[in-house]
């Protein structure tokens, strides 16, 4: 029984990440001005600097390649494929988002409508990137 290819788990990985940064940029146009009004009202505000931007793509890639090697590792269990990297999302998603966006939630600092509407996007950009990343790891029969 082989192990890891960590090469390819790399470079789903960072493939992974990748389509999480393009997707939560892209949502950010979507709900930004709403997170934004949400942190205002209680005198906070988000912070846009090089080292905040920095930290945002850090961790992205980390989720990215999280999340690749969680489908790496249920490839033997579950197969190789779409319906293995979409279960892997789902469960990621359901055990880290469903979790900040309850914490964000008990902050009271958010609307439902906005944390609906992170946990849709999350959820989106989890399969979309588990695709992507799955297809990049998968292994040479």
């Amino acid at each position: 029984m082989g192990g890891m290819n960590v090469a390819r788990w790399a470079a789903g990985g960072l493939a992974a990440g990748f389509v999480i940064l393009l997707v939560e940029g892209l949502a950010s146009f979507v709900y930004g001005a709403d997170m934004q009004a949400a942190l205002e009202a209680h005198d906070l505000a988000m912070s846009y600097d090089a080292g905040t931007v920095a930290l945002g793509v850090v961790a992205c890639m980390l989720a990215g390649l999280a999340l690749v090697f969680f489908y790496a590792a249920a490839r033997p269990r579950f197969g190789p494929g779409p319906r293995t990297a979409v279960t892997v999302a789902v469960t990621f998603w359901a055990g880290g988002y469903v979790m900040a966006l309850i914490g964000s939630q008990m902050l009271g600092l958010f609307t439902g409508a906005v944390l609906i509407e992170w946990g849709a996007v999350g959820l989106i950009e989890l399969v979309l990137a588990a695709l992507v990343g799955g297809w990049v790891y998968r292994e040479p029969v």
